[in-house]
């Protein structure tokens, strides 16, 4: 019964919001116009976050109704939604006024740092052929914040065409609930479910034509909350590679071509993955059906396949896939 409650309070608070979300951005003049890098071509709002991050938190309130056992998960889940208010102030800040990406960054570092100093770590690295390697505390933690930076950028820039950044957490999601109540980690399941219901709910106005944008508030909440959740669930970092490797392979194909060509890697264009099979005639639709399809499979392989060497290599393969498609439609 706790699952259905969670479940209907994010996806019904979710939707109510999207109107309020609507009017406010409209009011406030928090409005995309379409421009030369934009793919839309009618003014739409975005201030999405103000739908999604508040049925977050709902959902994740009635949650509290379940019992927790482990005494370190309260510190930890203080430290996501605490996170969560950083990055939807500044980035409701962001959608409004536009800020600068070292700001952004510093925010997110802070944000990180916050759910780090509640208990929030990769403390250990597995070993595919058994066992883990145990990390030192000032190792654990810089990677911590890599990890969690990394989701909030993975999500913001993959938040291109409509519904495709959203669609591809609820997705993530799924998977992280799946595997985290196959555990029988009830109580963290629930979280996982608090963040697909509220993303679900607002995708049904996100989706192509989107009526409302999600914003760098939406994006970041989202990022940060895949990020936090794929440490302290049973889902684990390795597996949120696995579903969301293409993502952050694209990510970091950016990063290093920004670099190569002399310009910030903050500073955003048209050379995304979706960018670019929508310009080579692929259909918003398509391109974003088309990334469900493999962030599906990817997480059906997560949860089927054991842990170990199996992973190792479909992680290898999926990089190595990935790679050459970025290569190929970059040429093209």
């Amino acid at each position: 019964m706790i699952f259905l409650l969670v479940f209907v309070t994010g996806f019904l608070s979710a939707i109510a919001l999207v109107p309020l979300a609507v009017a406010v951005s409209r009011r406030a003049g928090a409005v995309d116009q379409p421009a030369a890098r934009r793919v839309h071509d009618r003014p739409t709002p975005r201030l999405g976050g103000l739908a999604v991050f508040p049925a977050f938190c709902a959902a994740v309130g009635v949650s509290l109704l379940y019992p927790r056992s482990d005494p370190f998960e309260m510190p930890r889940l203080l430290g996501l939604l605490l996170g969560s208010v950083i990055m939807f102030v500044v980035g409701a800040y962001d959608d409004h006024h536009e800020l600068k990406s070292l700001p952004q960054l510093i925010a997110q570092i802070i944000a990180a740092a916050s759910a780090v100093a509640a208990g929030v770590m990769i403390r250990e690295i597995p070993n595919p052929f058994g066992g883990a390697l145990a990390l030192e505390d000032w190792f654990a933690v810089l990677l911590t914040l890599f990890w969690l930076a990394g989701m909030m950028n993975t999500i913001n820039w993959l938040d291109g065409i409509d519904g495709l950044a959203a669609g591809v957490v609820v997705i993530a999601g799924a998977v992280m609930f799946a595997h985290t109540f196959r555990l029988e980690q009830n109580s963290l399941a629930l979280l996982a479910l608090a963040l697909v219901s509220s993303t679900l709910g607002f995708l049904l106005f996100n989706f192509y034509p989107a009526r409302i944008f999600m914003g760098s508030a939406g994006a970041g909440v989202l990022g940060f909350a895949l990020g936090v959740l794929s440490i302290i669930g049973g889902a684990k970092v390795a597996t949120a590679l696995l579903v969301l490797g293409i993502p952050i392979l694209d990510v970091a194909w950016q990063i290093v071509s920004r670099l190569r060509a002399g310009r910030s890697p903050f500073v955003a264009d048209r050379g995304h993955l979706h960018h670019r099979l929508l310009d080579l005639g692929l259909s918003q639709r398509a391109i974003v059906l088309l990334y469900y399809v493999f962030t599906a499979f990817f997480g059906a392989l997560a949860l089927i396949l054991p842990s170990g060497v199996y992973k190792l290599i479909a992680l290898v393969i999926i990089g190595a896939g990935a790679l050459l498609l970025l290569v190929r439609v970059r040429h093209q």
